[in-house]
C-alpha cells in the first residue's frame, strides 16, 4: 500500500510540472537561491524558506480573470525578520506585491507612508514621533542586507508558486536537517489546468461569447475550466495536487517542515490540525483561528504534543481590558510569563479588538528554533551512531 501511495504521488508530481508552464523567472530565481544557498551552508548557518502570501488562480492563459484568496502575506513578512533576528537566513518566497520585511511596517497601514514624513529647509525628513522606530527598522534593514541574509522571491499564481518551491527545495536538500520550510502562504486548494484555460478574456457580453473554436477544452473532451453558459459565468476548477507529503519524502526529507492550518470554526482547528500532521509528516503543524489568529495559535507536533501559544497578559493592549479569558501558555523559551493554560480567546466566543502590543510571531519563532535545534541534534545522533 505504502509503495502504491508512493508511486500516485511521484506520478501527480510528474504529471503537474510536465503540463503546467515553467515561470519566467524560475532560471533567475534558481540562481540567485544556489548561491544563496551554498553562501550560509559554508558558513554552516541554518536556512529557512519562508513563503508568503496568497496565490492566484487564473481563468484565462492571457490573464486578466483569476480567483484569488485571503492573504496580505503578514504572518511570512513579519515571521521573517523574527527569524532573521534569532540567527537564520531567510529564502522569502512572496505572492509579488504582498508584504515585506521591515518594509511591512508601513506599507500595511491605515495610514499613507506619506504621513510619516514633512517638508524641512526644502528636504524631505521623518516626522520626529516616528524617527525612532523608523531609524530601528532602517538599521535592522540595513545590518541584514550588508550580512546577505535575506533572498526575495516572488511568485502570483499557484503554479509559479508551486515551481519555485520544488526547485528551491531541491536546492536545499543537501543542508540536511540545518534546513526549515515554513509554509505561511495561503495555497489555493483548487486550479485550472492549463490544458482547459482559454487563451483570452471572457466576454461577459453574449454577443462577443467564444465559439468552440476560441473556447479551449483538452484532448480528453472536457470543456474549458471557465467558461460562459447563456449569461452566467460557469468555473470548473479541479484540485491542486498534495505536493506536501513529496517535499517530505522527496525534495528535502531532512529539513524541518513546518505548515499552518486555517480555520473559522474552534471545534474543528486541533482536530484538523492533528489530521494534517498524521498525513503529511510534517513536524509541526500551526493552527490558527481567522478571528484570533494575532493573539493565539496551537502547536501540534510529535514532539510535543498539543500546546497553545498567546500572546502574555502583561503585553496586551486596553482593548482587551473587556476579555477575561485570554490567559493561555507562555513562550516557555521566552520565559515571557506564566499562564492558565485552560483559558483561551477562542474557547468563550469572546473575539478581542484591535492591535496586540507584542507580534505573536515574535513567541512563535523561538519556539520553533528550540524544536529545530532538538531535531538537528537527533538526526546528528543519529547520524553519529551509524
Amino acid at each position: 500500500m505504502a509503495d502504491s501511495s508512493i508511486t500516485a504521488a511521484a506520478q501527480a508530481e510528474s504529471h503537474y510540472f510536465n503540463n503546467e508552464p515553467t515561470p519566467k523567472d524560475l532560471t533567475t530565481n534558481t540562481t540567485l537561491a544556489r548561491e544563496f544557498i551554498a553562501r550560509h551552508a559554508e558558513s554552516g548557518r541554518r536556512v529557512v524558506l519562508v513563503t508568503s502570501g496568497g496565490t492566484t488562480v487564473p481563468l484565462e492563459t492571457q490573464t486578466v480573470r483569476y480567483i484569488d484568496n485571503f492573504s496580505a502575506g503578514t504572518r511570512g513578512a513579519t515571521s521573517a525578520e523574527y527569524f532573521l533576528e534569532n540567527g537564520y537566513a531567510v529564502i522569502f518566497l512572496h505572492r509579488q506585491f504582498s508584504l515585506l520585511p521591515y518594509s511591512r511596517h508601513y506599507s500595511h497601514n491605515t495610514r499613507s507612508f506619506l504621513d510619516f514624513m514633512k517638508e524641512e529647509n526644502g528636504k524631505v525628513v521623518v516626522d520626529e514621533q516616528h524617527q525612532e522606530e523608523m531609524l530601528r527598522v532602517l538599521r535592522e534593514y540595513h545590518a541584514v542586507k550588508r550580512e546577505g541574509k535575506l533572498l526575495i522571491l516572488s511568485y502570483v499564481s499557484i503554479t509559479e508558486y508551486l515551481w519555485n518551491l520544488r526547485e528551491v527545495a531541491k536546492l536545499m536538500r543537501p543542508l540536511g536537517p540545518k534546513a526549515m520550510f515554513y509554509l505561511a502562504a495561503a495555497v489555493s486548494d483548487f486550479f485550472v489546468p492549463q490544458d482547459r484555460m482559454v487563451e483570452h478574456k471572457i466576454q461577459s457580453n453574449e454577443e462577443f461569447h467564444q465559439g468552440p473554436e476560441d473556447a479551449g477544452g483538452n484532448a480528453k473532451g472536457k470543456p474549458p475550466a471557465a467558461r460562459t453558459e447563456g449569461k452566467s459565468l460557469v468555473i470548473d476548477l479541479e484540485p491542486v495536487p498534495k505536493f506536501l507529503k513529496q517535499l517530505v519524502d522527496g525534495w528535502a526529507p531532512d529539513a524541518m517542515i513546518v505548515s499552518f492550518k486555517l480555520e473559522t470554526d474552534p471545534s474543528l482547528l486541533v482536530k484538523k490540525a492533528q489530521y494534517s500532521l498524521k498525513k503529511y509528516s510534517h513536524h509541526l503543524v500551526i493552527g490558527n483561528l481567522l478571528l484570533t489568529r494575532k493573539w493565539e495559535v496551537v502547536f501540534v507536533s510529535e514532539m510535543d504534543g498539543e500546546k497553545w501559544i498567546r500572546i502574555p497578559r502583561s503585553r496586551r493592549t486596553k482593548s482587551f481590558s473587556g476579555v477575561q479569558s485570554m490567559v493561555g501558555a507562555a513562550d516557555q523559551a521566552a520565559k515571557l510569563e506564566e499562564f492558565e493554560a485552560h483559558e483561551s480567546i477562542s474557547s468563550d466566543g469572546t473575539i478581542p479588538h484591535g492591535q496586540p502590543a507584542l507580534e505573536i510571531e515574535s513567541v512563535i519563532i523561538p519556539e520553533i528554533k528550540v524544536m529545530h535545534s532538538k531535531l538537528i541534534e537527533q538526526a546528528e545522533a543519529s547520524t553519529a551512531k551509524s
